[in-house]
């Protein structure tokens, strides 16, 4: 490889920073925790049925509609790096997960199920209130979040995924996306929305 090519190539801690970010994405930690929490509701295939469903509705559909807003230019990337240009994916994720709850509660969906949509649609509303001034990070807010319900769910076990927390932020932090003030405020605000909603609704 030339020098030129290589002066080109980004420094190793962003790529990595990066793919991080990118496997770490609200939206797909969205889906596999409404996966997880569903099977965990029933402990069959039934609930993963269950989770499958509210996965499709509450994570998928948002994510499509921010991967398809990037690949047309209405926002920077599908992070949505812009504070300004991130009030209407989180309006469609609010709606998406309002939606959610409804088809749920109409279905007769596990309880455990239910409470985890409610506590995810706790974070956003409050995720954008806040991002009205401010950049909080959503990485953190919801991968705090997802760690919550899953300590909660399944038990203390899997407390040891609040250790992908700080790979998560650092992620963030390299990237230049967020300060670390933002990356923690993220962090307690996941935590507050599965405490407060979550553990008292399962």
């Amino acid at each position: 490889m030339s020098s030129e090519a290589l002066a080109s190539q980004p420094p190793r801690r962003t790529r990595g920073a990066r793919l991080v970010t990118d496997v770490a994405g609200p939206g797909y930690v969205v889906i596999g925790l409404l996966l997880a929490v569903g099977w965990h509701s029933t402990g069959s295939v039934e609930g993963l049925g269950w989770g499958l469903a509210a996965a499709v509705i509450c994570g998928a559909c948002p994510l499509g509609v921010v991967v398809l807003g990037a690949r047309r230019g209405w926002w920077t990337d599908v992070h949505v790096s812009v504070r300004e240009q991130r009030l209407v994916p989180l309006a469609v994720a609010v709606a998406a997960n309002l939606a959610g709850v409804g088809v749920l509660l109409a279905a007769h969906a596990p309880r455990e199920l239910i409470a985890v949509v409610l506590a995810v649609l706790a974070g956003l509303a409050a995720g954008g209130v806040i991002t009205i001034w401010w950049k909080i990070s959503g990485h953190t807010a919801v991968a705090a979040a997802a760690a919550t319900v899953l300590a909660a769910a399944y038990g203390p076990p899997l407390l040891a995924a609040f250790l992908a927390l700080p790979v998560i932020g650092w992620s963030r932090l390299a990237l230049r996306a967020h300060t670390t003030a933002q990356v923690t405020a993220g962090a307690l605000l996941g935590v507050l929305a599965g405490c407060a909603i979550f553990v008292p609704l399962r």
